[in-house]
């Protein structure tokens, strides 16, 4: 049994789809839609829609959309169920217990406790005799006890199944074990312990769940990595976690301070800077950037000094910088990591370098000179090309005056000479990010989609199909009887089942068509599919013939080759097809 239909409209008009995108993406009136940039892909012009008199979204970059649940759905990591729940409290509608197919969110549930039970485990294992060398190593690293149980930090024992046994004692199925990854499966149909021997740290969530495991080998060996964590799972996504987010939340009003391991966050803590995050050894994402953002207005990074921490912060730089913060960059002497500094040096003159952290710009005015002898007319030629690079990338003309003026002063150029240098660059830099975005705004038409494949090989029918479906989504009043024209008239699969679903709800006895009432049937995909055919098509000047034309357009389509021989077509004899429309159209008119 579904979720009834009431409770879903209800859970829906409680949840205005503008108020909620809202509360995620900085939305912008454009007549009667919303605009703004897409949550779900990187850009810099806002391809996004949100159409308050559909209450539906859809992004013209990356094909994302469908309705209030569908959105939150893909924002938050969802499956339908916990979506439809999650605005369902939201909006304090109670939903009636009922046989739905909630099974994904009982498994999630399921890896939480086994996360959690398995925290417990690792974290008790740090203060038996066997731990203890995981205890000593975080102690003689400047923790104290009260700081290691604040984080659950624990040990995983050097056995093969000891967690494996601890678990399956406490009732959790192999299966669960293994979806939750703190098991693994062997070559010959074994099970494993994914940690041994290593100094563990649990990854928390926001909302306080145990969803993963980042494990740090011991420190007398030499084999395996550094660090092992947790792969993805039904609650962990790497991409967009952040390691120690579920405590520096609640101090980052001011400014996020982000570091790369694990240590460097739990000693930052200790020291007093609870607003530091780690980024579990991934590059940093655009997820976990929109995820910041709802917090904070500016990022601190504090990455290791060496190079590999320095490449990590010119992406990092671009990523947040995408999403509208304030970024700056923590410069420490020496080489040191912030954790090796503090100890040396003392909390008071680590938030000495924090308050004098430099922004993007002149990080990368600072690191272009990086290598180069500037007092050589080589080395100076070569580092204004590289500034004048760095500094097309800023969109401001007044900080871009500011620091040509710098420039020129310093190094004994003339200011229009850099400034020209820069506009030649911007240029470039604008008509090739141009290009990309018109790429990304046709790719949904021309590309080969995912969510019709038939569009590959007959457009011209799927076309029709969309403008039939179209048609009779804003206006109902034309769906054809069931006996002159049906879903089985469609050749691709998806808008079958599309123009079979709206045919049921308008013959419904509500005679409405309303596209949350498909969420439990379409993947989000198709949904996003689905709004793009709500949203794309009209208004119509003449919906009837609209419909009546695409409706022979189908017919047409469907005498020249069924599907399956469509596929089978070369390039010359889809074009011979092609040509004989185009004079059979000709002559028609």
């Amino acid at each position: 049994m579904r979720i009834p239909e009431e409770v879903i409209m209800e859970i829906k008009y409680k949840n205005p789809i503008d108020d909620v995108i809202s509360s995620y993406v900085n939305l912008k009136r454009a007549g009667r839609n919303l605009n703004g940039l897409c949550p779900f892909h990187n850009e810099k012009t806002p391809s996004f829609t949100v159409y308050t008199d559909t209450s539906s979204f859809y992004c013209f970059g990356c094909g994302a959309g469908g309705d209030v649940f569908s959105f939150i759905r893909k924002i938050e990591n969802l499956d339908y169920i916990e979506a439809v729940k999650k605005l369902a409290d939201r909006a304090g509608v109670t939903i009636p217990e009922g046989d739905y197919d909630d099974s994904y969110l009982k498994l999630k549930n399921k890896v939480y406790e086994i996360n959690k039970e398995s925290a417990r485990f690792f974290h008790n294992h740090l203060f038996t005799p066997e731990g203890k060398w995981a205890l000593d190593y975080l102690l003689g690293r400047g923790l104290d006890v009260k700081t290691i149980k604040h984080f659950g930090l624990g040990s995983a024992p050097n056995e093969w199944d000891a967690l494996l046994k601890h678990l399956k004692a406490q009732g959790f199925s192999l299966s669960d074990m293994e979806q939750a990854n703190v098991i693994t499966k062997g070559s010959k149909g074994g099970y494993y312990d994914r940690f041994r021997n290593r100094v563990m740290f649990p990854i928390i969530e926001i909302n306080g769940k145990v969803v993963g495991f980042s494990g740090r080998r011991h420190p007398n060996e030499d084999k395996g990595g550094k660090y092992v964590n947790t792969s993805d799972t039904p609650v962990y996504k790497k991409s967009k976690t952040l390691f120690g987010f579920n405590f520096a939340k609640n101090h980052c009003s001011k400014q996020l301070l982000v570091v790369e391991g694990n240590m460097d966050v739990v000693s930052l803590h200790k020291a007093g800077f609870e607003n530091t995050i780690g980024t579990l050894g991934t590059a940093f994402t655009s997820e976990q950037a929109r995820l910041i953002a709802r917090y904070t207005n500016e990022i601190v990074l504090g990455f290791d000094s060496d190079a590999a921490g320095q490449k990590a912060v010119a992406r990092a730089t671009e990523t947040l910088s995408e999403s509208g913060l304030k970024v700056r960059v923590l410069s420490i002497p020496d080489g040191k990591d912030p954790d090796e500094f503090i100890k040396k040096n003392g909390p008071e003159r680590f938030k000495a370098l924090l308050e004098g952290a430099v922004n993007e710009i002149e990080y990368k005015l600072f690191m272009a000179a990086e290598g180069l002898d500037t007092s050589t007319a080589d080395g100076k030629t070569k580092y204004l090309n590289l500034a004048a690079e760095a500094l097309a990338t800023i969109s401001s003309p007044i900080t871009v005056d500011l620091y040509a003026g710098r420039l020129s002063e310093q190094y004994g150029i003339t200011k229009s000479t850099l400034v020209k240098e820069i506009e030649k660059m911007r240029y470039a830099k604008r008509k090739a990010q141009t290009k990309k975005e018109i790429g990304a705004l046709i790719k949904p038409v021309y590309k080969n989609n995912e969510v019709n494949p038939l569009k590959r090989t007959n457009q011209r029918a799927v076309l029709a199909e969309e403008m039939i479906i179209s048609v009779i989504m804003s206006h109902p009043d034309l769906l054809p009887p069931d006996d002159t024209f049906s879903a089985d008239n469609m050749m691709s699969d998806v808008n079958k089942r599309i123009f079979k679903a709206v045919s049921n709800c308008l013959r419904g006895p509500s005679e409405r068509f309303d596209i949350s009432l498909f969420g439990d049937e379409f993947s989000p995909e198709e949904m996003g599919y689905m709004a793009s055919l709500q949203n794309g098509k009209g208004p119509f000047i003449d919906p009837k013939k609209s419909l009546t034309d695409a409706i022979k357009v189908l017919e047409k389509e469907k005498e020249i080759a069924s599907p399956s021989e469509l596929g089978k077509l070369d390039d010359d004899d889809w074009a011979k097809q092609m040509e004989k429309i185009i004079q059979d159209k000709k002559r028609s008119n």
